[in-house]
């Protein structure tokens, strides 16, 4: 049993008898309308469209390999396709997932795509396209959304810096890949790094104290 007040059109779900705002008498109502959406209804379906697509996923990732081994020709562009529909169910559970903060889901989809078309070279008999190329551009790639989303969120630029940081320590990654003598081409590894090097100075000069202090507030420096 819920009241109401007619003249502030309120809905007051406990048992009080006059409207904590204007004093008057609440009438008692059963049949109250749902102002708001049922949220558990909305993640229900959205978690049903998931699992739709990893079984229709599976089955057509099936039928290709069936496909490739009954034509007697053998190739590799299932494993592509099979790549490309896992990325997809990822993309799906992370763009349904309220938990996480769209910083955090930008991250963690761009790193997916990389590791994806990495092992899409490594499954094809590995070419080094991926790490010489895919990987330092992943790089450039989440530099250039940091700078987008700093621009459209000017009251909280500062929350990026973190991020910064963390693509110079993955910037850092082709390097010693080319040590290793896993990267054969440095040119485009050398631009991903100096890209996020010169991003997070650019942040810390023109930012100020601003970002002195996010930076002290991360690392708790006082």
């Amino acid at each position: 049993m819920m009241s109401r007040c007619n003249r502030c059109k309120l809905e007051i779900k406990d048992d009080q008898a006059i409207c904590p705002l204007c004093k008057s008498v609440l009438e008692k109502t059963e049949d109250v309308e749902n102002l708001y959406p049922d949220v558990r209804i909305i993640t229900k379906k959205l978690q049903l469209l998931v699992r739709i697509y990893m079984f229709v996923a599976i089955v057509v990732e099936s039928l290709l390999l069936f496909f490739n081994y009954k034509t007697f020709e053998v190739t590799h562009w299932p494993v592509v396709t099979g790549v490309v529909l896992f990325y997809g169910f990822i993309l799906l559970k992370f763009a349904f997932n309220d938990d996480l903060e769209y910083k955090t889901k930008t991250i963690f989809l761009i790193l997916i795509a990389i590791c994806c078309i990495i092992l899409v070279d490594v499954l094809t008999g590995f070419k080094g396209w991926s790490l010489n190329y895919f990987l330092p551009g992943g790089i450039i790639l989440l530099n250039t959304g940091i700078i987008l989303m700093m621009v459209f969120n000017m009251k909280n630029w500062q929350s990026y810096m973190m991020i910064e940081l963390f693509t110079i320590i993955w910037s850092i990654l082709p390097l010693i890949l080319y040590k290793m003598g896993l990267l054969t081409n440095i040119n485009t590894s050398l631009v991903a790094c100096a890209y996020s090097v010169f991003l997070f100075l650019g942040t810390i000069i023109i930012g100020g104290r601003r970002a002195s202090t996010e930076l002290k507030r991360r690392f708790h420096v006082r």
